[in-house]
Formats: structure tokens, sequence, C-alpha cells
């Protein structure tokens, strides 16, 4: 769903907003396509309803340099979730929330809060499942001012269907790419399909705001940045990651490789993914920029030695 040429955002908003709203009576925004009304309160996998769910937003600083400068991302934390990691960090509100819904109006008064706080975007995290209610407060906030840049903080299990109706509306794609097969995203977050799905949805993605663009303060204008989380074990076949990426998204590509997993939530249950990653698992990892040829993005924390192998590249350390 492409925007009509020269026509003005607020009109393309209030359109996208009443199609995205017609998906509600048979909700198809996921992979899961539940088919419940949401228009008339039922719930399908995510127990999301009608109304959006906040479950808390604030100037957020811990982003990637790009996402959150020097005056923090605005980051808007939507309950609920499509997918059910039995190692969620946020499994407070993704799977066990019981947040007061809100509503579209009240949505676009968080947005112009954050705007006034100085916040250099407005970061929608984990917001597939209440797209058309964002699309609604984004035309109610663009009415009275608000003209940050849109962040779509993804799992990047999404259906391009979906994402039509952002394009030319979100500014920066910030998507997970969370496993290289779908036997282990099946046993570990019960989501069926889930590589193929991220496949085709960064391909959108891309398609839509292309490689990462900065201001001249260094700040994300347009594009799309892939996260990834190493987890134990090679459980999130990472090779294969970064093999699709380079070969079918593009070599430019900024990637935020995260080695900040532990074992939270339910993942005591789960042998395989009861530990923080190795040293060496993180390295081996960081290695496949340089293999595939990928030369933009972040590592945390690696040795010396990785440290030099990485010069004469854009991957930075944060």
């Amino acid at each position: 769903m492409k925007p009509t040429t020269g026509q003005p955002k607020s009109a393309i908003l209030e359109e996208r907003s009443e199609a995205a709203f017609e998906s509600l009576k048979n909700c198809s925004l996921c992979p899961r396509k539940c088919g419940v009304n949401r228009l008339r309160g039922q719930k399908g996998f995510c127990r999301a309803g009608l109304n959006p769910v906040v479950y808390s937003y604030f100037a957020h600083f811990g982003e990637e340099p790009p996402i959150s400068g020097t005056r923090g991302s605005g980051a808007i934390f939507f309950t609920h979730c499509t997918m059910h990691c039995v190692y969620c960090q946020n499994h407070v509100f993704s799977q066990q929330s019981d947040e007061k819904e809100t509503s579209a109006e009240s949505l676009a008064g968080i947005m112009l809060e954050l705007k006034d706080k100085g916040c250099h975007n407005i970061n929608l995290v984990t917001p597939a499942h209440f797209v058309p209610q964002i699309l609604k407060a984004l035309y109610l906030a663009g009415r009275k001012g608000m003209d940050l840049p849109i962040v779509y903080n993804t799992s990047g299990y999404d259906t391009v269907e979906t994402l039509g109706f952002l394009d030319g509306i979100v500014d920066v794609y910030l998507p997970d790419m969370r496993y290289g097969n779908d036997e282990n995203a099946i046993r570990f977050s019960n989501a069926p399909g889930y590589f193929n799905t991220c496949k085709k949805a960064l391909k959108e993605m891309f398609r839509q705001a292309g490689n990462l663009v900065l201001d001249a303060d260094g700040i994300a204008k347009k594009g799309l940045v892939i996260r990834h989380l190493v987890l134990p074990n090679g459980v999130a076949a990472t090779d294969e990651i970064f093999k699709f990426i380079s070969g079918h998204i593009s070599k430019k590509v900024y990637i935020s490789l995260m080695s900040q997993y532990y074992p939270a939530y339910n993942a005591k249950d789960f042998p395989q993914i009861n530990r923080r990653i190795t040293q060496g698992e993180y390295e081996e990892a960081t290695g496949l920029f340089l293999k595939y040829g990928l030369v933009n993005g972040w590592v945390q924390d690696p040795s010396e030695e990785m440290d030099l192998k990485l010069l004469g590249t854009n991957i930075k350390k944060i």
C-alpha cells in the first residue's frame, strides 16, 4: 500500500487507519491470523482487544546511538505480544499484563508529551497488534504538530500486508531477526514459520526505508536497523541470519549484535538456554560480519583481538 503522490500525510494516515481497522473484524494483523473480531472485543493469541494498552513510556537512552541520540528516544511500550518467548525479559507486560486499555486520543497525547520532552523520535515497541490504533493516534497527534520520525521496534514476526499500512509513515524500522530456523522459533517462542515470515518482512521494510540515513548530528532519519540477540548453544542459528542479510537485504545494512541474553522468565525449564552466552559464542557471532562482508553496525564487549579484526569497517563498540 503506497502513499498517493501529492497526498497530504494527514490524509494518508486517516485513510490507512480506516483500512487497518477493517482488518480487526477478522484479525489478520500478525502471521497467526487468528480471525477474531476485535471490534467486538474478541481476543486471539496476543490477548489484545479493540483499544491499545500502554505499559509505560519515557525518554529511552539505552537504544542504539542513532536512535537514542543525546535527548533520548520517545519509547512507548505496548503490552501483549504476537510471540511468547520462554526467556522474555519483558514478560511482565508482554505476556502477563492486565493493564487497562487506553484510547487513540490518549496515545496521541503520549506522543505529544514525548515530543515536548525533547525526544528525537517516537519509538513504538512491540506495535504490530496495535497498528490500526497507532495510525489513528499518529493522525490525531499530527494535527497538533507531532512531526517526529517514527521508529517501528518489532520482533520481526510481521506480515507484509500489515507493513503495507505503514509505507510512507514509518521512518526507521528496528526489527529483531531472532532465529535462523523455524524449529527453535516454535520451541522457544511459539512462533511458527518465524524465519520465512521474518525474511519477507525485512525485505519489505528495506524496500520501504532502505539503508540507514543519519542527520548532521548522527541521529537516524530513515532506514533499516536489524537487531540480533545471540543465544546459547547456537539456538539462534546466527550464521543463517547473517548469510540471509548479506545476500538478500544489503551488505551495508546496520546490524546491532546483542550479547545481553540471560535466562529470564521460564528459561530455567529449558537446559539448552538456561545460561548466559560465553565470550566464545559472542566472538563467533561477531566474526560473521567479516565472513559475509557486512560493514555497518554495533557490537558489545568484543575482545581486543576482535577489535583489531573489525578495523576498516564501520562496526562500532557500544
